[in-house]
C-alpha cells in the first residue's frame, strides 16, 4: 500500500491532480507578465520544491520551466543590453513569442499527462 501523496508507481501515468500541478507550474510562468525576472521564476521554483519528493512528474515538469525561465530570463537580459544597438527590440519581440508559445504547448502537453522538454534551454538547475 502506498501513503497518500505518494506519486505513481514508476511508469504509470499521472494522476489528474498530478497533471494539474504539472500544467501549473508552466502557466504559473505568467507571473512574470506581473513581476518580470521574479514571478517567471518564483512560480516554478516553488512548485518544484514542494512537489519534488511527491510526485516525479510534478517535479520533472517544474524543473523543466523553471530551467526554461531561468534561460528567457538571461536571454531577456541580453536583450535589454542589445537595445543599445537596436536589434534588441527585435530579438526581444521574437523571444517573447516563442516564450509564450512554448510556456502554452508545454502546459498543453502537462495537462495531458506528456512529459515535456522545451527545445531551447539551460540546464542550469539539476
Amino acid at each position: 500500500m502506498t501513503e497518500p501523496g505518494a506519486g505513481p508507481a514508476p511508469g504509470a501515468a499521472p494522476t489528474e491532480n498530478e497533471r494539474t500541478w504539472g500544467m501549473l507550474s508552466h502557466l504559473g510562468a505568467f507571473a512574470g507578465l506581473v513581476a518580470p525576472l521574479i514571478g517567471n521564476i518564483l512560480v516554478p521554483l516553488l512548485i518544484w520544491h514542494s512537489w519534488r519528493d511527491r510526485s516525479p512528474f510534478v517535479g520533472e515538469q517544474a524543473l523543466e520551466s523553471l530551467n526554461f525561465n531561468i534561460s528567457v530570463s538571461l536571454g531577456a537580459l541580453v536583450c535589454g543590453v542589445l537595445t543599445l544597438v537596436f536589434i534588441g527590440f527585435l530579438l526581444g519581440t521574437a523571444l517573447f513569442v516563442a516564450w509564450l508559445a512554448l510556456t502554452l504547448i508545454a502546459a498543453i502537453k502537462a495537462s495531458e499527462g506528456v512529459s515535456y522538454r522545451y527545445p531551447f534551454s539551460l540546464r542550469l538547475v539539476k
